[in-house]
């Protein structure tokens, strides 16, 4: 049996896959038969599904250590020459779209793909290689900053993610001092932060105007794949959380201010959420890892087989080191049609939800491997989401295994928690929109223009022990606004689809899980509206849905004591 360290890496030859692809193509235009295109459609499919493989293999391997050498120059290379290689799949796009075999093409592989396809041509042009390649090496300026972070604390040097512990204290003074140590590596770089989102809205803007656009609000939501709304069905949605959510967040921190007993909740206090500590994994880390075994193989046999293959496979690099860049991330290896999961564990709930969160996504790309188009391993963004959101409430009956006393402690945090996110979720939302409709406004003006959006949606928030939080810094730490424009949003149009199949499963769970498998085997093979239509789920952009949606989850949160926490 393969396991991940066996996976080999080769660098693609992208000149001789350019020549193999432009013959390939050739024949695909000149073919005479529907069977005779088809085969050469999925000859294209291999070459793409192997320089994706070996993309993600470099990825993962250089997330691991961002110190190793070898695998920084393959991100070098590929950051040069994916761009390029770009232009022979264009080739490709528009000769499927003029296919005379398009309906049975359609027809065989589904016509998710060709609305894929559709928008893939609209999105690049070979005007903006240099553009795309610019944007790959200012993204990579940005990781690399995040994971050179070296703070000083407690006679040790810390990565970001290592500070949590500490910033979740049961020690306010503790708490206090991790927090101004961790906000210092921000504020020290403020100006680097500053000069790549920069760099980067302008790269972005360049590219949409080259391409006809008005803005890259309108590129932005093309190379995100989103074909069934827009920015006007995203703005209903944000006012929904604005009217029905806000008040519920605002009340939820009300309730940890008084269970802490303080008089006013200050930034460094938020993460904190009882007196009697955060409830965090009662074990190490391969303690954790031998419950997930136990859990998945309870919740249900296709649980269990996947698993078993992940654990096999050694498939999942989870503990926090020096040099390993920050967060967590699930990916799909294509030609060895195996999920792989990213975190750093560091003591917190957070490694649980990892293994609810992470695992959810690669549960849904295991479940879908085999449908033979790497276009077709995940969902369009918001949709991919719902699987590894819904992952953590289906997940509830086993958190005992990780949590013993302090299980229901946890159910109440995590629920607390992910209504906390949504507002969140669409604040840095709204404040891409602001960024990319003026990108002449200056850091300054982002900035305040940040803290204006943060006092809209997050009126609880207490800055006023930290001037730089207060001039609208926060968002320097969220990774996706610097490295995947209008990304965000999808996080919370999932949570809000998790939440209804927490209210699923808590009236039928075996009809709910029927629906869930459903949506896991369609992987990517239908847009987002589609995907809820088919698992049974309600368009959250309609309206009166996040209401009804709430609804029971507040009532939930309202008949628990959290006191007793």
């Amino acid at each position: 049996m393969l396991k991940f360290k066996d996976y080999e890496y080769i660098r693609p030859d992208f000149e001789k896959l350019e020549e193999e692809m432009n013959i390939l193509i050739d024949k695909f235009e000149n073919a005479s038969t529907f069977e005779e295109q088809s085969e050469y459609f999925e000859n294209i499919m291999k070459i793409m599904s192997n320089v994706s493989t070996m993309g993600t293999l470099m990825h993962i391997r250089y997330s691991i250590n961002t110190k190793d050498e070898f695998y920084e120059k393959e991100r070098e290379f590929f950051d040069e020459n994916s761009p390029k290689f770009d232009k022979v799949i264009n080739k490709f796009d528009k000769a499927v779209v003029k296919s005379k075999f398009r309906p049975e093409l359609e027809e065989k592989w589904g016509k998710q793909l060709f609305t894929l396809t559709d928008m893939s041509l609209e999105v690049f042009s070979e005007e903006i290689i240099e553009d795309l390649i610019e944007e790959n090496k200012t993204v990579n300026e940005y990781s690399k900053l995040i994971a050179s972070a070296e703070i000083e604390f407690e006679g040790e040097k810390r990565n970001l993610a290592q500070m949590l512990p500490f910033r979740t204290s049961k020690d306010r003074e503790m708490r206090k001092s991790a927090e101004n140590a961790f906000l210092n590596f921000f504020e020290e770089n403020e100006d680097k932060f500053d000069d790549i989102y920069d760099r980067l809205v302008k790269i972005r803007t360049k590219m949409a105007k080259k391409l006809g656009y008005n803005n890259y609000i309108e590129l932005g939501y093309k190379r995100m794949n989103r074909s069934d709304y827009g920015p006007e069905e995203v703005k209903n949605y944000r006012k929904q959380i604005y009217e029905t959510v806000v008040s519920l967040v605002v009340d939820i921190k009300e309730r940890q201010r008084k269970r802490l007993g303080l008089y006013s909740l200050k930034n460094y206090d938020e993460g904190f959420k009882f007196l009697s500590g955060n409830p965090k994994p009662q074990g190490d880390p391969d303690w954790i890892i031998e419950n997930g075994r136990k859990m998945y193989s309870e919740l249900s046999p296709e649980t269990k087989e996947f698993f078993n293959f992940m654990l096999d496979r050694e498939l999942l690099d989870l503990v926090s080191k020096e040099g390993k860049m920050s967060g967590g991330y699930c990916t799909f290896i294509n030609d060895y049609k195996s999920p792989f999961i990213f975190s750093n564990f560091n003591g917190t709930s957070g490694d649980v939800d990892v293994l609810t969160h992470e695992a959810g996504h690669a549960f849904q790309t295991y479940r879908s491997r085999d449908l033979g188009i790497p276009a077709y391993s995940f969902p369009t963004y918001e949709a991919a989401e719902i699987h590894s959101m819904s992952m953590e409430f289906i997940t509830y009956p086993w958190m005992e295994l990780f949590f013993k006393e302090d299980t229901e402690k946890y159910k109440f945090s995590h629920l607390a928690g992910t209504l906390e996110f949504l507002p969140y979720g669409v604040a840095v939302d709204e404040f891409q929109h602001f960024v990319y409709g003026n990108p002449e406004a200056s850091p300054a003006e982002r900035k305040a223009k940040w803290r204006e959006i943060e006092k809209k949606y997050m009126p609880f928030k207490d800055y006023s022990e930290s001037e730089f939080l207060e001039r609208g810094g926060f968002w320097y730490r969220q990774g996706h606004i610097f490295e995947r424009p209008f990304y965000y949003i999808d996080y919370t149009l999932a949570q809000v689809c998790a939440f209804q199949f927490f209210n699923k499963f808590n009236e039928n769970r075996e009809k709910a899980w029927e629906d869930y498998l459903r949506l896991c085997d369609a992987g990517g093979s239908k847009s987002f509206l589609e995907l809820l239509e088919l698992a049974n789920l309600k368009n959250p952009f309609n309206d009166g849905v996040i209401e009804e949606t709430i609804k029971p989850l507040r009532e939930r949160l309202n008949s628990i004591d959290d006191s007793k926490f």
